[in-house]
């Protein structure tokens, strides 16, 4: 796209896609049952309690849900409490106008713990939620115990041209408006080293639904917005957890590059490269995803 179509379309869609990209309008009913759903101030969120032992939150990557977690669930709530919850804007969880930030979400994600009486528990993120996962640990050292981090989307320069084309006003409107759904289609196919055997058509139709959604656009870029991951990086270091970095060898969104960056740069950390697999693991080598994640939260 050349410079003068971006400032016209930076001048132009404010106008022309107002009543395009916005948030969810009034309440909306998912068919969420008693113990699905908790308020969060004041926003409703999609959440998952289960099982008995230690905490783990669960928290996801950009455009996912709880879903993404389902094959290692099983697993992981044999010997844990295990939280997880659709992020504000994303799932099922409310999609209003407010700070789609990693530290805002941190937050949001603590405040949660406190209301299910979870005084510390280790975390489990992936991707985008890895930079949430950080803020958290970095906010609230006290209340976060291990981490692991998937496929980490945790630096500036794993921005694609979207996503820094996105913060323009206006150009940020465009983009989402008309791309946004084409983008997370890509995201897919990339996400798997074998997307012919991992996305069948109930996956996609399940995608467009969950893209469907009211307020889905608006909030992802907000999301989008909010990832001012370079102020952010000089924190990591700082990060006194121990660290668990799981990457798909074959991991075409975050390249495992970046998990061998964030290694250097984490003072107690080790990574896991998972063969075969792309950048969602949980979903495309679980039982492989699972022994790493349970070795880790299980030592001393």
């Amino acid at each position: 796209m050349q410079k003068p179509i971006l400032i016209l379309a930076a001048a132009a869609a404010p106008l022309l896609l107002a009543a395009c990209v916005r948030f969810q309008q009034g309440p909306v009913d998912y068919g969420l049952k008693a113990g699905e759903v908790i308020e969060v101030d004041g926003q409703k969120l999609r959440y998952l309690d289960v099982g008995e032992g230690d905490p783990v939150v669960l928290i996801h990557g950009f455009g996912s849900a709880i879903e993404a977690w389902a094959p290692v669930l099983p697993a992981l709530k044999a010997g844990h409490r295990v939280v997880a919850l659709d992020l504000p804007g994303f799932g099922k969880s409310e999609k209003t106008a407010r700070d789609y930030s990693p530290q805002a979400l941190a937050m949001t994600v603590y405040r949660l713990m406190k209301k299910l009486g979870i005084e510390k528990a280790d975390i489990v993120a992936h991707s985008w939620g890895s930079s949430i996962a950080l803020a958290l640990a970095r906010a609230r050292p006290m209340h976060v115990g291990r981490l692991v981090l998937v496929g980490a989307w945790v630096f500036e320069e794993q921005q694609p041209p979207y996503g820094k084309w996105a913060k323009v006003p206006g150009v940020g409107e465009l983009i989402f408006a008309w791309t946004y759904k084409e983008l997370i289609a890509q995201r897919i196919a990339l996400g798997f080293y074998d997307p012919e055997k991992m996305v069948d058509q109930k996956f996609v139709e399940a995608v467009e639904k969950a893209l469907d959604r009211p307020g889905t656009v608006a909030a992802a870029l907000a999301a989008t917005r909010g990832q001012k991951l370079e102020g952010m990086e000089k924190e990591y270091a700082k990060v006194t957890q121990p660290v668990l970095l799981v990457w798909g060898e074959e991991d075409e969104v975050s390249r495992p590059v970046f998990g061998e960056k964030l290694l250097g740069i984490l003072p107690d950390a080790r990574l896991v490269l998972i063969p075969r697999c792309g950048h969602i693991p949980m979903v495309e080598a679980p039982a492989q995803f699972s022994t790493a994640v349970l070795d880790f939260l299980g030592k001393e």
